[in-house]
């Protein structure tokens, strides 16, 4: 992108004045710019939208066979993230995140749960918008759903046989001819050959070529199915993702993004599928968010190391989570394990301690030297563990503040306040978080009583009762802070 694409696509006007023309200016210019690592290209690239204040961003979202685990969990957040920050520069962001509520897993679970398909997924839709309401993660604009679909994706392999992208198999299976689309491969950077014969091992023969996959099934009895120019059937997994991201934003749009593990074949296959129905370039920009591995080793149900939201909140408070996922940069990998997630507890503890006692009263209060760093960190590829070290900066000299520079606590309070908004953490109230539940049984009531205990205890000098008590609190994972005229407050470790 060239300088004044740059300039005209960010309304920096003001660098047109002489003065600022100068390498520092282009400095600024440069660190002031939302730069997006695109997995299509291999660089990271300056984000400039399709139309100018506007972005449309779609997401590839869950199949609703089971409860959302970690990798979901991951995907969530990330994209909430960056849809956030999107708002927050002031962009007309349509967010989309698809339902896939019909496929093989989903049909074959409901035939294992001798239950209806469609009781089935609607189960599993309000379970995964139960786990994003508890990680903070806010609703989409659009959640389209691929039965919901149906006409937009016949009317899409109408238009790749009619240009005959797309045939009937021998099964009467619709399948995409993948040898008919020239650039199959450019985003996961495989090469035509190398996968042709890595697949003629497993040979379809209802297919031309065995890279070809499918659109649209036939039926097999008691599946569900919809009428369509092929006969009843439904539609494959890649095809949905056209159809409904087209729908929503257009044959052209800025963002594509999901797991890395979607990327071949999955987005490969949605470019392929679009740019052949439309004629048009799919996407601008495709994002991937990293794996999640747990201790080390790769998630998977068959090593038993598969856990689900819904486990892991049984243990750790629904914030700790999310800021666990932000602690790594979204295309790294993630680790999971009980000592990552302990050190995510401890570190959040520490930002809220910071803003404990303080009252925010107005977003005009903003700090702009940590206001340009949190934004400088976010502008480099959603980089939020350095956005989350300029918070730790922040929180560090909040403490100071209220004990050297009270005329400055209200403003730094604020700031941090509204700077974690962005990555949707920090907006409880401190008390509540640092007196929450955790993986202990003491309550909230049970520790007042201990702490008035423990005050009458040295009042009458029985140093060795009150001892007694601050140890027992301590092993049942509660924290007291004392000070000069007593315990002023306590937290669960």
């Amino acid at each position: 992108m060239c300088l004044v694409d740059c300039i005209d696509s960010f309304k920096l006007h003001r660098l047109y004045q002489p003065c600022l023309l100068t390498v520092e200016g282009l400095t600024e210019l440069f660190n002031s710019m939302l730069k997006i690592y695109n997995t299509l290209t291999r660089t990271k690239e300056p984000f400039q939208p399709r139309v100018a204040g506007k972005v449309g961003m779609y997401v590839c979202g869950m199949t609703v066979y089971d409860y959302c685990h970690i990798g979901h969990a991951r995907v969530m957040v990330v994209f909430d993230t960056v849809a956030r920050y999107f708002r927050y520069l002031n962009y007309e962001l349509t967010y989309v995140r698809n339902v896939t509520d019909i496929d093989d897993k989903i049909i074959k679970r409901a035939i294992e749960n001798n239950e209806d398909y469609e009781k089935l997924t609607e189960r599993f839709i309000e379970a995964m918008h139960e786990d994003e309401r508890a990680l903070a993660v806010l609703p989409p604009d659009i959640e389209p759903r691929a039965t919901q679909s149906i006409e937009d994706i016949i009317s899409m392999i109408k238009t790749l046989v009619a240009k005959d992208l797309a045939y009937v198999g021998t099964n009467g299976d619709v399948f995409y001819a993948v040898n008919q689309f020239k650039d199959y491969g450019r985003l996961s950077g495989k090469n035509m050959d190398d996968l042709q014969a890595g697949e003629r091992v497993d040979i379809d023969l209802a297919k031309r070529n065995p890279m070809d996959f499918v659109l649209w099934k036939m039926a097999k009895t008691n599946e569900p199915a919809w009428d369509s120019p092929w006969g009843f059937g439904r539609p494959g997994w890649h095809i949905e993702c056209s159809a409904m991201s087209t729908c929503c934003l257009g044959n052209h749009f800025d963002i594509h993004g999901g797991g890395m593990d979607l990327q071949f074949p999955h987005h490969e296959n949605e470019i392929a599928q679009s740019e052949g129905a439309t004629g048009e370039k799919f996407v601008n920009l495709w994002m991937h968010n990293g794996f999640v591995r747990i201790d080390d080793e790769k998630m998977s149900k068959s090593l038993g190391n598969f856990f689900t939201v819904r486990e892991v909140l049984k243990q750790y408070q629904p914030e700790i989570i999310r800021f666990f996922i932000l602690s790594s940069h979204y295309r790294s990998p993630l680790n999971y394990s009980d000592e990552q997630l302990n050190d995510a507890g401890s570190a959040l503890t520490r930002l809220y301690t910071a803003l404990r006692g303080t009252i925010v009263t107005s977003n005009e209060l903003i700090d702009q030297d940590y206001k340009n760093r949190f934004e400088q960190a976010m502008n480099d590829d959603f980089n939020t563990p350095v956005a989350l070290a300029v918070l730790f900066d922040l929180a560090r000299d909040l403490n100071k503040a209220k004990s050297h520079e009270p005329q400055k606590i209200d403003s730094l309070a604020a700031t941090l306040k509204i700077l974690a908004s962005l990555l949707g953490i920090l907006q409880a109230d401190p008390e509540a978080f640092l007196k929450g539940s955790g993986n202990n049984n003491a309550d909230n009531k049970t520790i007042e009583q201990q702490i008035l205990a423990r005050l009458d205890a040295k009042t009458t000098k029985d140093w060795a009762l009150a001892d007694k008590i601050r140890n027992d609190l301590k092993e049942q994972g509660v924290i007291l802070e004392d000070s000069p005229d007593g315990t002023t407050s306590w937290r669960r470790e």
